[in-house]
């Protein structure tokens, strides 16, 4: 897989699975934009691809049109769009029915808005480039319901594969391909909980069927290949990669 002088925004790069992405493509040669709210990481490699990185809020519509803008001036390209943002608030989303709707409102900025406001400014360059690809992070929460919900976070998931189906057939005719990646459970920042619980980590891994959770390196490797031309015919899918969890009776 070839990413070589390819031009690349990934966002929520500022660690867990975007950064592992990001990290990724910039060693395999890509020129990378790093967008995310956070302070930049001291881990990001220094090439063969160049990098660099916007903090800001995602939300921003001006400041997700000037990242785009600024890193498309720098490389005179945009290749591939990757959104990994998300936020999981356990403390205050819940069930529709009890959670503040100003959280509901919050949630749906960060996870789903967002994704539409990059995807509206990276398409008109992948045109002008002759095609791109994009990969969107949802979850397997997006294809299930919960009796512990989290009612915004699995919406906006949901979401999420909707909209990149018709991103998909929208632009398919330009070149360009949109897919989804839905994770099962993944050993990121987001999922700290699990840190220093070694009951939680059991349970957790004993109820994954491969016997473990997810890593951002799993993530990584499918969000890779979902970019590359060996995916050239793949277009307005969701890839599972839960270790088996979707596939159990």
């Amino acid at each position: 897989m070839s990413f070589t002088g390819k031009v690349a925004i990934v966002a929520g790069a500022g660690g867990g699975m975007g950064l592992q992405i990001a990290s990724d493509l910039i060693r395999e040669g890509a020129h990378v934009g790093l967008i995310d709210v956070k302070e930049k990481p001291a881990n990001i490699p220094d090439g063969p691809g160049k990098s660099r990185y916007f903090k800001g809020d995602v939300t921003d519509e001006a400041f997700v049109k000037k990242s785009v803008a600024d890193i498309v001036a720098a490389h005179g390209r945009l290749d591939y769009l990757v959104n990994t943002t998300g936020v999981l608030w356990f403390d205050r989303d819940k069930s529709c029915t009890e959670m503040d709707m100003d959280v509901w409102d919050r949630v749906m900025a960060i996870n789903l808005k967002s994704f539409a406001m990059t995807i509206k400014h990276a398409i008109p360059e992948m045109k002008k480039s002759g095609g791109g690809a994009m990969v969107h992070f949802a979850s397997t929460d997006a294809l299930r319901g919960d009796n512990r919900p989290q009612d915004a976070y699995g919406a906006s998931k949901a979401a999420i594969v909707r909209l990149s189906k018709s991103i998909a057939i929208q632009f398919a005719r330009d070149g360009i391909r949109s897919n989804s990646i839905l994770p099962g459970p993944v050993h990121t920042p987001m999922q700290a909980r699990w840190d220093n619980n070694d009951t939680a980590q059991k349970a957790i891994n004993e109820y994954v069927p491969l016997g473990r959770v997810g890593t951002v390196q799993d993530m990584a490797n499918a969000c890779l290949f979902l970019l590359s031309d060996k995916a050239s015919f793949v277009t307005g899918t969701e890839l599972l990669v839960d270790g088996g969890i979707m596939a159990k009776p």
